[in-house]
């Protein structure tokens, strides 16, 4: 009995090179199909879409057709097709059978780019978002916002940027063009900087102006069962940047009438913590001083 073929022998050497290989610095897709698959054809363009869109130039594809490859697929013991693999790191980590809608491609690949370790210019550009978020931490809005308008330049697909400098325009009053930065983000992003810059958004748009605070002041002190001022009062101090302040406006209302208005002031005091992250140390104080008025 004769070994390989030439030609099984080519496959497999360009399954080598072209998969393991090159798995080990990106996502390889391998997409098993053949020409009387009517749902592979269906397949084919949506998974090319997701690879360009959210691909990030980090994943490749190879496409295996189970006739004229057959050592391959029976390597895989493909039954049906299509039949999609994915390896990372020189193995194969995931996978799927069938149809997929578009959505769930993209979702799916932006999983697989996790598990790929970061370029030398990912990690380079982390420190300089890191660096700028900083800088808005510190209240330094003007040099965030220049700082997180070269990173958009830099990299405008990254949401994390556009979350950062849309964060940093709502620090310096610029709704509007806030709102138009973070337009060009996935309306269904769920990356956490987005979320947190868009409720950062919502509070803005709703916060009464700072020339107001005097006269909200005026009305806690003359009913300071008026929880609706105090709601407004936080919603303007936390547009002003003293977010300690607005957070003790809410927990007295809270801890006054929890109940009142449906539980207003505690929904908004979950606004201005989502606005400022759940990880984020003060917020994770917030969250405790919040658990000791409701179950005290």
């Amino acid at each position: 009995m004769g070994g390989p073929s030439a030609e099984d022998r080519a496959a497999i050497e360009a399954f080598r090179r072209d998969v393991l290989e090159a798995s080990l610095t990106s996502v390889v897709l391998v997409r098993f199909t053949a020409d009387w698959c009517g749902p592979c054809k269906q397949l084919a363009p949506l998974i090319d879409k997701a690879v360009a869109e959210v691909g990030h130039g980090r994943v490749s594809q190879v496409v295996i057709d189970i006739d004229r490859q057959r050592l391959i697929a029976e390597q895989f013991r493909i039954q049906s097709v299509p039949t999609v693999y994915a390896f990372v790191g020189g193995q194969p980590v995931d996978g799927f059978v069938g149809a997929k809608s578009e959505r769930e491609i993209k979702a799916w690949i932006e999983k697989l780019l996790t598990a790929l370790p970061p370029t030398e210019e990912e990690v380079s550009l982390d420190a300089l978002i890191e660096a700028a978020n900083e800088l808005l931490a510190a209240g330094e809005a003007e040099q965030a916002a220049q700082a997180f308008a070269a990173l958009a330049q830099e990299a405008p697909d990254r949401a994390d940027v556009l979350a950062g400098f849309a964060r940093a325009l709502i620090a310096l009053g610029e709704l509007d063009a806030a709102e138009s930065t973070l337009s060009g983000i996935a309306a269904d992003s769920k990356d956490q900087a987005v979320v947190q810059a868009r409720a950062a958004l919502d509070l803005a748009r709703t916060a009464a102006p700072s020339g107001e605070l005097a006269a909200l002041e005026a009305r806690i002190a003359a009913d300071p069962a008026d929880h609706q001022a105090r709601i407004d009062l936080a919603n303007a101090l936390f547009a002003a940047g003293q977010r300690d302040a607005a957070a003790d406006q809410l927990l007295a209302a809270i801890a006054a009438d929890r109940e009142w208005n449906e539980g207003a002031a505690r929904a908004q005091l979950l606004k201005l913590i989502e606005a400022v992250g759940f990880g984020d140390a003060w917020s994770v104080g917030i969250r405790r001083k919040l658990s000791q008025i409701l179950f005290a």
